[in-house]
């Protein structure tokens, strides 16, 4: 039965976090917790120490041992205050390094998943989780440390100093204490609820902030304003309203503390005024310290009363914290996975099923081969599962029946690394990272050289307006590209693409927001530079791809046209209608 407990225990939260967190900073709390008991110790002594002073003051005899007296005080409050510096410090340490090792740990979790679990999970509550869930994480060790060590030391040594001094009066401090506790029990049955309330309400400010950000131009273009102002001050107003509630929970432990302890001192006024202490009356010293010591035992009292409210209140974060860490992963890798091999590059997709979720099928039973060193186009109206196709190749999701292989070898048998090494993608959404233009561009091959780096570029036709830039390649870009225009953040996704010289190349919409002449130029360094390369192109505009080697119709999930142009005139066909829908002619 111990062991099933134990075990409980340890795969519950707060198991899991002592023994992964508390224990890894094993060293730095050794230290804290130290420097605790000495705290605790010191605030019993200084309380014990009342009754020298007292006497030293009143009392004739003990007059000539003032100096000494004075001095045990001085060195005693000396050791105090280190002690109190040491734990601060050593605890804000372990508690830092809680936060940032919990957040490093999330991060690389994350990054695990497969694009289906971002597609899934909106990225306010990715925030709020690595965020406040590592907050809470150290608020909670912090909370266990600091009450079970400090605050029950601290407590327990100046007790046993009332104990000492007077144990009849004593007895008023055991009878309030139980009563303390009682009340504060009743606090907690609504802190849990309403701290997962407040998470969610935090979730949607920072929800709201980051689709103003993005979506600054539509917001200003539909005059949205109000409609975000008024959804940004429920957020707030929510917010609030829990901070008050909880506030207010954590704030009657105080009062009540209070108006107990009041009690206990007038208690204690009246049991020794009376004479009810016992048949020898205390000295001023004694009863001054004994006093002392239970004024200074309603500060860990009243924190180790309101430390569940603390504790319910970081479980929550703790939770959202864990549960981000247990989620199983959307994409794994087999265990005997391996490199594929060097090939040419042919892509086949072999009797693939798939659709989102589990949903109805974006593709159904497709068989496809691009292949090696051609280029391939892919046509036809948007939903017809051309993107999806991409999404296989690069093994962002896995077929739900069938293979994808890459010169024969399904991926699903290769490890990330080895397919991402063979592939560079350049999509219709181009994203740069809040970076300069250099490290935008060096992200694809860090080993590159600068050389290669500016040849690549120019090869994209972006060098001449990366030099113009104030600070060239060394400008900052801004948070994704937003210091750049549509062509020159694309142009620079295109030089990031060339530079990876990876063997297969997949281009979605790659030129969609260049200029006509742009375009071309960009077209005739592309067509340059992948002569080796199997290229998979994804267009809409026809006449960027009237040249590829073949050129695949999709419809529908399905392939239902592919030959060059010539043979897709011919056929007469569903490529024949999109044809003439983009370039009619006029009959003569």
């Amino acid at each position: 039965m111990i062991k099933r407990a134990w075990t409980s225990w340890r795969s519950g939260h707060m198991g899991r976090l002592i023994t992964e967190s508390f224990f890894a900073q094993g060293p730095l709390y050794a230290v804290a917790i130290v420097a605790m008991i000495a705290v605790a110790a010191t605030t019993a002594g200084s309380a014990f120490m009342m009754e020298y002073i007292v006497d030293a003051m009143t009392s004739p005899e003990m007059r000539e041992w003032a100096a000494v007296i004075a001095l045990s005080v001085v060195l005693l409050f000396l050791a105090k205050a280190l002690a109190s510096y040491i734990q601060s410090i050593y605890l804000a340490r372990a508690g830092n390094r809680i936060i940032a090792m919990q957040q490093d740990r999330l991060y690389r979790r994350l990054l695990r998943h497969g694009v289906s679990f971002f597609a899934e999970m909106e990225s306010s509550d990715l925030l709020m989780r690595t965020t406040q869930g590592a907050q809470a994480a150290r608020t909670l060790i912090d909370v266990l440390v600091t009450g079970f060590v400090r605050d029950a030391l601290t407590l327990v040594g100046l007790v046993t100093v009332m104990v000492y001094q007077q144990p009849v009066l004593s007895i008023m401090f055991f009878v309030v204490g139980p009563i303390a506790l009682f009340g504060v029990r009743h606090l907690l049955k609504s802190v849990r609820a309403i701290m997962q309330q407040e998470f969610k309400s935090l979730a949607e400010i920072i929800r709201v902030v980051q689709e103003t950000s993005a979506g600054i131009k539509v917001i200003k273009v539909f005059s949205l304003e109000d409609r975000m102002i008024n959804r940004m001050e429920t957020a707030i107003l929510k917010v609030e309203e829990r901070s008050n509630d909880i506030a207010k929970l954590a704030a009657i432990a105080s009062p009540l503390m209070e108006f107990l302890a009041g009690l206990a001192v007038a208690g204690v006024l009246v049991v020794s005024t009376l004479g009810l202490a016992g048949s020898e009356p205390p000295t001023a010293g004694q009863l001054m310290s004994f006093i002392t010591a239970l004024l200074m035992a309603y500060e860990p009292a009243k924190r180790l009363s309101r430390m569940r409210v603390q504790i319910e209140a970081a479980m929550v974060g703790v939770g959202l914290l864990f549960g981000l860490l247990d989620q199983e992963d959307t994409m794994k890798e087999s265990p005997e996975a391996r490199d594929l091999f060097d090939g040419p590059g042919e892509i086949a997709l072999r009797n693939v099923t798939f659709g989102y979720n589990g949903s109805t099928p974006v593709i159904e039973d497709m068989n496809v081969t691009f292949e090696a060193q051609k280029t391939t186009a892919l046509v036809g109206q948007s939903g017809g599962g051309k993107s999806t196709i991409f999404g296989l190749i690069m093994r962002f999701y896995d077929p739900d029946e069938g293979t994808v292989e890459i010169d024969g070898q399904n991926l699903q048998d290769a490890r990330f690394s080895s397919i991402r090494r063979k592939i560079s993608y350049v999509g219709q959404d181009t994203f740069l990272f809040s970076a300069s233009v250099m490290e935008n561009l060096r992200c694809s091959a860090p080993e590159a050289s600068d050389e290669e780096v500016v040849e690549a570029a120019k090869a994209a036709y972006a060098h001449d307006f990366i030099c113009s830039l104030p600070d060239g390649y060394n400008t900052h870009v801004g948070e994704n590209g937003s210091f750049l225009s549509g062509g020159q953040k694309q142009r620079i996704a295109i030089a990031r693409a060339i530079l990876r010289n990876a063997e297969i190349l997949l281009l979605d919409e790659a030129t969609s927001a260049l200029d006509a002449e742009s375009e071309a130029l960009v077209k005739s360094a592309l067509d340059a530079l992948t002569q080796n390369m199997t290229v998979i192109v994804i267009a809409h505009r026809l006449s960027t791809i009237l040249e590829a080697d073949k050129i695949m119709v999709v419809q529908d999930g399905a392939v239902v046209e592919q030959g060059d142009l010539n043979e897709l005139m011919i056929l007469d066909g569903q490529f024949k209608k999109l044809f003439d829908q983009q370039f009619k002619k006029t009959s003569t």
